[in-house]
């Protein structure tokens, strides 16, 4: 397996979830509110080494704490990418109840939510080809931490948000896995990662 320092590692993981969002996200507009935060510079990347779920925990406490107390316009949002675990996504999904607690614990509900995207995001009931998953495939395994006051300043500016759904499962099936394979999002990092000992 190829084996990266630790320094490359975190500016190829970040390389490659900004090229997934500029080419996914903005450019099939997935979502809408995207661009504006990318544009200005307001999103945040942190790189987690974390290789386990309690290490990721602390990581996001930190994250979101930071985030309520930054300047909404100098950091707005946060992606926390974490290529190191929960590589499995029903673990990752399992982690999603310890991150709410998490912000439930810091008494930030109300204030920040988490969204969530997985190399292997799969909804109930779908299968794992099925092109309406990839809405929430990302490179990595990714929280995305949000203001609340931000979701709903976009709400008020895009009144039909409750339709951003459809129109993105419309946009995927005309896609197709072939028009997708070509936006050239895959992970460049080896996966699973082993960070260097003594990181986390």
């Amino acid at each position: 397996m190829t084996t990266m320092d630790e320094s490359t590692l975190v500016a190829t993981v970040v390389q490659d979830t900004q090229r997934w969002l500029e080419r996914a996200v903005i450019g099939l507009n997935l979502c809408p509110f995207a661009k504006s935060v990318h544009v200005k510079g307001q999103v945040h990347y942190v790189v987690s080494l974390a290789n386990d779920a309690a290490s990721l925990r602390e990581e996001l406490a930190q994250e979101l704490a930071a985030l309520h107390a930054a300047d909404p316009q100098v950091r707005d949002t946060t992606l926390l990418i974490a290529p190191c675990c929960l590589q499995d996504f029903l673990d990752f999904n399992d982690f999603l109840d310890e991150a709410d607690a998490v912000l439930s614990e810091l008494g930030l509900e109300g204030a920040l939510q988490i969204a969530s995207f997985h190399p292997l995001f799969q909804f109930a009931g779908t299968r794992v080809d099925d092109i309406s998953n990839y809405t929430n495939r990302a490179p990595y395994p990714t929280l995305h931490l949000l203001r609340e006051a931000s979701i709903d300043r976009a709400v008020e500016a895009f009144p039909e948000a409750e339709t951003i759904y459809e129109k993105n499962m419309q946009t995927l099936e005309q896609l197709g896995a072939e028009g997708w394979a070509a936006l050239q999002l895959e992970a460049r990092a080896p996966a699973p990662l082993t960070p260097k000992k003594g990181t986390s």
